[in-house]
Order: structure tokens, then C-alpha cells, then sequence
């Protein structure tokens, strides 16, 4: 197994794109990237402690390779905005992908520059490719918030304008 970590805006959001998929052992929502200890969602949540909000997907690369993760996680975001994602602004909601390995990183690295080239966004790709660092869980409240609250994650998500734009730029 294999881990893949990725800040796509409101962890929510980044979870179901990625569960459903063969050899996705599990998804945690949290936080890395900061420089608080053990931080809880009220303090990142002000922007202040340096985490993103993440996902972190441990994964059968035999089963979904890397390189998949990569294409799916693209299109969960707008790789041109670094102020956050959609409704969710700041810091601790902005795209970048966080490798665990060397080839992990050379593999972000040409799926960026892929997708730059393609010409698909006026806009330069501003997503960061950074080195992975302590993951913190999120609340478990968080974790499948889908599942446990469908009706306000359907309208939390509907509000943020994220699938208008996957629509319309994917």
C-alpha cells in the first residue's frame, strides 16, 4: 500500500471523487503542511497555523496507480487559483499535491507540466508539489461527512460552485 496526499480546497469535497475507486484502502480528511502540532479544524480553519486541509488515500498502486490519482485529482480542482478553492478562501484551502516518494514527485511534476502545456487554462497552474509532512486526522465528525450529513454536504457543495466548475473547465 501506498499513500497520496492531496489539498483540493474543503476536504469534504475531495473525498468522493477517489472512494469509489478499486484499491482505495481508505481516505482520511486532516490537515499537514503547518507548523502547530496536533491542530484542530477551528485553528486551521483561520489560516493562521500553515496547514492545509487534505486528504490522505492509502492505495493498492497495483490496483490504481499514482498516475490515476493524479488525473482524478486534477479535475476536483481550479489548478489556477492558489487563494483557495471555490466558496473556501485562504491559505488552507489552496491546491497542491504532497509526495511521499521520489517518483511521487517526478509523477506530479509531469502531470503539471502536462496539463500546462495542454493549453486547457489561460491562466498559469499555480498548484504546488511540496514534500509530505506530519498528517494530523481531522475531528472524526469530519471524516465521511457525506455520509453523515448528505443533505449539507449536497448543498455545501452545490453553494461552492466546484462542480459548475468542473463542468464547464473539465
Amino acid at each position: 500500500m501506498e499513500k497520496a496526499t492531496f489539498a483540493g480546497g474543503c476536504f469534504w469535497c475531495m473525498v468522493t471523487p477517489f472512494e469509489e475507486q478499486p484499491g482505495i484502502e481508505s481516505i482520511v480528511s486532516g490537515y499537514t503542511g503547518g507548523h502547530v502540532d496536533d491542530p484542530t479544524y477551528e485553528q486551521v480553519k483561520t489560516g493562521t497555523t500553515g496547514h492545509y486541509e487534505v486528504v490522505e488515500i492509502t492505495f493498492d498502486p497495483t490496483l490504481f496507480a499514482y498516475e490515476r490519482l493524479l488525473e482524478l485529482y486534477w479535475i476536483q480542482t481550479d489548478p489556477t487559483d492558489d487563494g483557495g478553492q471555490f466558496q473556501d478562501r485562504g491559505s488552507q484551502y489552496a491546491p497542491a499535491i504532497f509526495y511521499h516518494t521520489e517518483e511521487q514527485r517526478v509523477q506530479a511534476e509531469q502531470s503539471r507540466d502536462a496539463l500546462e502545456a495542454s493549453g486547457r487554462f489561460k491562466q498559469p497552474i499555480v498548484t504546488k508539489i511540496l514534500p509530505a509532512d506530519t498528517f494530523y486526522p481531522a475531528e472524526e465528525y469530519h471524516q465521511d461527512f457525506h455520509k453523515k450529513n448528505p443533505a449539507h454536504y449536497k448543498e455545501d457543495r452545490k453553494k461552492s460552485g466546484r462542480d459548475a466548475f468542473i463542468e464547464q473547465a473539465w
